[in-house]
């Protein structure tokens, strides 16, 4: 009796002692488990617009396959919206060093599904002459996604807000008719172990030009918890990363096709090739009351 007693306790006790020995920072876990949030050009679309995308993620001993989906819904069109993404169907495939390292238990491949994110986000200020957009997101993460004993997701929830401010420069060249330089700031924080938790303030610019039929994008962005400068925790925890991206549109009138190369510059581990397709939907957009 005391035994089972003893194996009962053990099994009870697996999941708080996998979740205190995990670094909860992008830096030791899958590409999807906690990425630098992305931010748009500082517009809310008119319609309903689906994103449709496929991820190839490869870096220090991480290979990553997944889809990603995105949906949003103007609920006041150009002015309130309501966001949501996942990633889908994540395959991946880790060497024996990275999953010692992690603590994977020796686990090397598999599959996963992940957190689920839902946004609204809200226009402040219309873009003017001498002033730029405004709009103010708040973000809420589940703690949905699977495989946290494999290090693929957080196995706790975790929000951010920020704000996104834009303005457009219209030139005179057919070639690119319009520069937009955008900026984002807020504050990201998600929950860790042992009633824990890890804020960090986000920033990020973007330069966007091109014209109606093309839209070259350049990103840079990242966020910077706090736990890594704390004397209780590693000094490589891993929870201040920095990336780069750059993306190319091709805009038709019924479909934009994109593709876009993502670089971890600072505790980030891989690099990203993305493929995808947005559209909008009539039908699915809310009716002007």
């Amino acid at each position: 009796m005391k035994n089972i007693i003893l194996i009962l306790l053990i099994c009870i006790s697996l999941p708080s002692i996998w979740a205190q020995t995990a670094k909860y920072s992008p830096a030791w876990f899958g590409p999807n488990a906690n990425p630098v949030p992305e931010f748009t050009d500082a517009s809310i679309p008119s319609k309903t617009t689906i994103s449709l995308m496929g991820d190839y993620y490869f870096g220090t001993g991480d290979i990553t396959k997944n889809g990603y989906l995105k949906i949003e819904v103007p609920l006041l069109p150009e002015r309130v919206s309501m966001k949501i993404w996942s990633s889908i169907l994540e395959h991946y495939q880790v060497t024996d060093t990275l999953s010692k390292q992690r603590g994977m238990n020796g686990n090397t491949t598999g599959n996963a599904n992940g957190d689920i994110y839902v946004q609204t986000r809200i226009l402040l200020l219309k873009e003017k002459k001498f002033l730029p957009a405004i709009i103010l997101n708040s973000t809420l993460k589940t703690a949905s996604g699977t495989n946290f004993q494999e290090r693929r997701y957080f196995d706790t929830p975790g929000y951010y807000f920020d704000i996104e401010l834009g303005k457009s420069i219209v030139t005179n060249c057919k070639f690119i008719d319009k520069i937009k330089a955008v900026a984002n700031a807020g504050f990201l924080c998600w929950e860790t172990t042992n009633s824990t938790q890890d804020d960090a303030p986000m920033y990020g610019g973007k330069i966007i030009v091109g014209n109606k039929q093309w839209q070259l994008e350049n990103t840079i962005s990242g966020y910077s918890g706090w736990l890594h400068t704390n004397r209780n925790f590693a000094s490589d925890y891993g929870d201040a990363p920095l990336i780069y991206a750059t993306k190319l549109s091709i805009i038709t009138k019924r479909m934009v096709y994109f593709t876009q190369y993502q670089y971890g510059i600072k505790d980030f581990p891989y690099q990203q090739i993305r493929v995808g397709v947005n559209f909008t939907i009539s039908k699915l957009t809310p009716k002007k009351p």
